[in-house]
């Protein structure tokens, strides 16, 4: 299950994206208002839950500067990934879109197609508070 989040321009550079969305604390910035908990669990990790939904813990999987941040599950229950993927426009502008990459049987993705993309486009539509 491939969703996309739309593209969001955002007045900030390139560099300057990748490296807010490098510390996984200011993931907490991004989150919808119907977040229940948030909680950094390490360097390169946290646990966020949204009301009515499981907890679910990101890792920090790969970072390619300035393009590019990869986040994952930390469990194998739930493989999924979570790509920030940063287009620069000009020195002090930038395009991001998030992307989200799971591998589910077809009735887990019918159940969290809607708040996963509801999720993600919310994620985006943050970016500005970076």
């Amino acid at each position: 299950m491939n969703l996309e989040s739309p593209k969001v321009t955002v007045e900030k550079s390139a560099q300057y994206l990748f490296e807010s969305l490098s510390d996984v604390r200011n993931f907490e910035k991004l989150m919808p208002e119907s977040i229940a908990k948030f909680e950094v669990t390490g360097a390169d990790s946290f646990i966020f839950g949204l009301k009515g939904m499981p907890e679910i813990k990101l890792k920090m999987k790969e970072k390619n500067a300035p393009s590019q941040v990869v986040l994952g599950a930390a469990s194998d229950k739930l493989p999924f990934t979570l790509t920030g993927n940063i287009n620069s426009l000009s020195e002090n502008s930038s395009e991001v879109q998030l992307s989200f990459d799971g591998d589910f049987n077809p009735m887990m993705a019918m159940m969290i197609k809607g708040p996963i993309s509801k999720f993600i486009e919310t994620l985006a539509a943050n970016m500005h508070k970076l």
